[in-house]
């Protein structure tokens, strides 16, 4: 009977009722606002790589660090535990937890420290046997920043206490070197159906451009490397490669270029070499962490501004649980208050720029996923418990 009377109503009210009636169907079908929350991996948390015993003879990477803090500094303020014990990352059973755990707090992407040394790979073991083997896997999606630093003492703690600072492995390569690197990442990595796009694009992080321009022979021959690099991409059946720069002031301010002729020297520079879009990797890199986290938010919400008016580039927001080395090292700068009620405030902070940058991919980077001695993770721990990936939760999954 029903559907009689609403044939025999007159039209118009008839098309106001299917008007009504379709509103109230798009509300419901109507998708919430999606973001990509991309967490930094540091793949150094893995068992059986005889390449990381020099560093940490144990056979548990940088754990090692971790574990062995109170031995080495007795009474020391440091004194965390992760509450998953000390995972082997590169068991593809670990990570498929980890992948859960990171998916149901709403980190839907890592951002994998991609190393390459004396001529191969160094630390892959976390991602092409742990994440990759993972039966979880397409849950998730990842893509590499290419960590091309020098090796120093840092990571060896029986050696870092002298401060000699002496190069174990250096991060230039040649370009014979660069184009092996690029065509084995475009074949092993951006073709998978999980690694990272925009717009058809596969995402590649360089994390430093004074090594990378130096091992190249110099600014203009980076150009044309990089440009032979976006070529290939586009040869393997890529629309292009979005080129992703690491922002901070030794990569936009590289003294062998000259910008004497332009007002604005570094988005120049950075135009030139031919990048897309950048984010950061640390808020130490270009603020005093030395401070309140809330200062330090002041500072970091400035520079998106600064970097939002200097470079025609897309910026993705970064935000950084904290900063504080001291397992490594003994001392640190450290950052102060960031607790994940704060950690929250500055997700909201990221979350607020994204949606004021609409025409561009809603990604949003965080230091990071696991950098333990580096105190700044998301992991669970003695402290916080679950508290910064229950911020990322209420922020990117309950809160739409």
């Amino acid at each position: 009977m029903k559907p009689k009377k609403i044939l025999n109503l007159p039209l118009a009210i008839l098309a106001l009722f299917c008007c009504y009636t379709a509103m109230g169907q798009a509300k419901k079908t109507q998708p919430k606002q999606h973001y990509d929350v991309a967490a930094f991996l540091y793949p150094a948390y893995a068992t059986g790589d005889p390449r990381l015993r020099p560093f940490w003879p144990l056979g548990i990477g940088e754990w090692e660090t971790v574990t062995n803090m109170q031995e080495r500094y007795p009474g020391h303020y440091w004194n965390r535990k992760p509450l998953w014990g000390t995972v082997n990352e590169a068991d593809p059973a670990v990570m498929s937890m980890e992948i859960n755990q990171a998916v149901k707090h709403g980190v839907n992407v890592f951002i994998f420290d991609w190393y390459w040394y004396d001529g191969r790979p160094f630390m892959e073991t976390t991602l092409d046997n742990g994440f990759l083997k993972a039966d979880n896997v397409d849950q998730m999606k990842f893509y590499l920043m290419w960590a091309n630093h020098d090796v120093v003492n840092t990571w060896d703690t029986r050696l870092n206490k002298y401060n000699e600072n002496n190069v174990i492995w250096a991060g230039k390569v040649s370009r014979a070197e660069f184009e092996k690197i690029c065509k084995r990442n475009i074949e092993k990595y951006f073709k998978l159906p999980q690694y990272y796009k925009i717009d058809g694009k596969p995402v590649f992080m360089i994390y430093d451009l004074p090594q990378l321009i130096d091992g190249l022979g110099g600014v203009e021959q980076a150009v044309d490397a990089l440009k032979w690099f976006k070529n290939e991409t586009k040869k393997a059946g890529f629309p292009g490669l979005d080129l992703q720069l690491t922002m901070w002031s030794i990569n936009v301010n590289y003294s062998g270029f000259d910008g004497s002729k332009t007002k604005n020297p570094e988005n120049a520079f950075v135009k030139k070499l031919g990048f897309t879009s950048a984010t950061h990797y640390q808020f130490a890199h270009f603020v005093n962490v030395n401070d309140d986290y809330m200062n330090i938010m002041e500072g970091v919400k400035k520079e998106w501004a600064r970097i939002d008016t200097t470079f025609e580039l897309t910026y993705y927001p970064h935000i950084s649980v904290g900063w504080d080395n001291s397992p490594r090292t003994g001392s640190s700068a450290v950052v102060k208050n960031n607790t994940p009620a704060n950690f929250e405030k500055a997700l909201r902070a990221a979350k607020a720029y994204a949606d004021a940058h609409p025409k561009q991919a809603p990604l949003i980077t965080l230091n990071s996923w696991n950098e333990w001695t580096e105190t700044s993770y998301l992991q669970p721990d003695n402290v916080y418990g679950y508290g910064y990936l229950e911020a990322v939760k209420r922020v990117f999954v309950d809160d739409k």
